[in-house]
């Protein structure tokens, strides 16, 4: 039964995040793992409200508002390439989550 690793990234940078994404799929390319993806998500926008003081009549700053970009790539078998992206020092802004499955195979 084969392993799938997926792969979670995001960034408000979507620039670097599709750099890093592009690398991870070039390095897999060289070396003959089966990825599927990148799959981008639909950014999610953000408003973040900020307050000028801890009193609640302090009044508030505009509220600041940002973007998160998101790619998904599955990396099937191959667990020591996944262990090696997975575990790897990334830029400050790229966040990546792993996941770890078991898939059957139809039949068994």
């Amino acid at each position: 039964m084969p392993f799938v690793t997926k792969l979670t990234l995001e960034s408000g940078d979507r620039r670097r995040l599709d750099s890093v994404v592009d690398e991870i799929k070039e390095q897999a390319e060289r070396k003959g793992v089966e990825l599927k993806g990148p799959h981008p998500q639909p950014p999610d926008h953000l408003r973040v409200p900020q307050s000028k003081t801890l009193d609640p009549a302090g009044g508030r700053f505009e509220s600041w508002d940002y973007t998160v970009y998101t790619r998904t790539i599955e990396i099937v078998d191959h667990e020591e390439f996944a262990r090696a992206v997975a575990g790897r020092e990334f830029d400050d802004g790229i966040h990546v989550a792993a996941e770890v499955e078991q898939r059957s195979h139809l039949g068994s």
